[in-house]
């Protein structure tokens, strides 16, 4: 059974549709959308503030999201991924976005819609990602424009594979 548990009488939030992995952890003030899943040792800790995330949200294992004591929430939107072992802490990542493996994204920055942040980038405090880039390194850099086949080939696949991925699981949900 995932560990959800309330923090200060605030139970976790689920969507319809949604896959929590059976060693997952949701506490606190985490409200998420439909067809959202959230995979194996993936913790969302909405202890200290809360975690809003849309539709179709996919947190991969090992993934950790987080914020910072009565100063940072962490507002996901929609059609997002949080690729493994990444860390996403009290930050704006808008809809269609794809946080690569391993990626950090610290306190109040802002992510925009349609970008990639590749697989090991960091992404500094209050940096604001431009919309329909992707971004890279350490500290994140724009190296490149995001083109509609990669919105698709890349973003839109992988948040409709992990909705197909996490049907495999649904008998695991009480």
């Amino acid at each position: 059974m995932p560990v959800i548990y309330p923090v200060h009488q605030v139970w976790p939030k689920v969507g319809q549709n949604c896959f929590i992995a059976p060693n997952a952890t949701i506490v606190g003030d985490v409200e998420m959308g439909d067809d959202c899943s959230i995979w194996f040792n993936a913790v969302i800790r909405g202890d200290v503030n809360s975690i809003r995330m849309g539709n179709k949200v996919n947190v991969q294992d090992g993934a950790v999201i987080h914020c910072t004591y009565e100063k940072t929430k962490a507002i996901i939107g929609n059609n997002v991924s949080i690729g493994h072992n990444a860390i996403v802490h009290g930050c704006v990542i808008e809809d269609n976005v794809l946080v690569g493996m391993g990626a950090i994204v610290m306190d109040n920055a802002r992510v925009g819609s349609h970008t990639i942040i590749a697989a090991g980038a960091v992404v500094l405090e209050n940096t604001v990602i431009e919309p329909g880039s992707v971004y890279a390194g350490v500290p994140a850099k724009k190296v490149k424009s995001i083109d509609e086949a990669l919105i698709h080939g890349e973003i839109d696949r992988i948040a409709n594979n992990y909705v197909m991925y996490s049907s495999w699981f649904k008998d695991l949900n009480p």
